[in-house]
């Protein structure tokens, strides 16, 4: 992969800087890292082997699948699909007729699906996608979409995260921060806690100098039931490290959003 210049976004779009190339390549477990500047070329490596030992001890750890709420037992399938022919029987309805007989079922494995970030292996979702590189600079991934359920009504929220972070000695694979997205939102959430998470796991497994997320919402338990505003949406945010401290560094990454959103 290529980055020009010092902001790399990952919608593939590519923000121009400083006019460096970075050029980075894996050969025999290495990450080659060379670098393009006013015609200069300087290249070095860096051995994985030490970072992604510590990477995978501390994704293994209990502290941090406590921490996460990554320590679930799975969906017990029997038992939920038990529980919603009750639910069927409470609201008057036969469990028993033509349409509704698979229902319990069917229900069930769908939650099984939609609640699976709590039972999400994060060993297995980083899957050695850590790299030491030099690269100081904000990374942005915008426009994930995500789906989550609201836990005060079980009912379906959804929106598009835009997540930033400036590396300190560590990147991690463009595609694992939407794994990461979708690891927190599966499972009963509230908008502001799942904006936390996701910031302070990759807080925690990056160490970087600074995480920043931005999440909107809609959410059906105020569109479909109760107030039923169809056009409300809500907007969180989570900063850490120099994105809380740095306006100047916030204003950056919203402009960044905004121009992604006029794309």
């Amino acid at each position: 992969m290529t980055d020009n210049g010092n902001r790399l976004a990952a919608n593939g779009n590519y923000i121009n800087g400083n006019g460096h190339n970075k050029q980075y390549e894996t050969v025999n477990g290495r990450i080659i890292v060379t670098e393009f500047a006013n015609g200069a070329v300087a290249g070095h490596e860096s051995q994985l082997d030490t970072v992604a030992e510590d990477m995978q001890a501390k994704l293994e750890s209990p502290e941090l699948l406590h921490q996460f709420e990554l320590d679930f037992e799975p969906v017990d399938i029997d038992a939920a699909a038990q529980s919603i022919t009750g639910l069927l029987h409470a609201i008057g309805e036969d469990p028993n007729r033509e349409g509704l007989q698979d229902t319990p079922l069917r229900v069930a494995k769908a939650y099984q699906e939609l609640v699976s970030g709590y039972t999400t292996d994060p060993k297995a979702l980083i899957n050695n996608a850590v790299f030491d590189v030099e690269y100081d600079d904000m990374v942005i991934v915008t426009d994930i979409e995500y789906y989550s359920l609201c836990e005060h009504h079980m009912l379906p929220f959804m929106g598009h995260a835009h997540v930033a972070y400036i590396p300190g000695k560590k990147v991690v694979g463009l595609s694992k921060i939407p794994r990461i997205v979708d690891m927190f939102s599966r499972r009963l959430q509230v908008q502001e806690r799942l904006t936390r998470q996701i910031a302070e796991f990759i807080n925690e497994v990056l160490e970087p100098k600074a995480v920043a997320v931005v999440m909107g919402g809609q959410h059906m338990c105020s569109m479909i039931r109760g107030v039923k505003k169809h056009d409300s949406g809500m907007t969180t945010s989570a900063m850490l490290g120099e994105f809380k401290t740095d306006r100047e560094l916030r204003n950056e990454f919203m402009m960044h959003i905004q121009r992604s959103s006029k794309q």
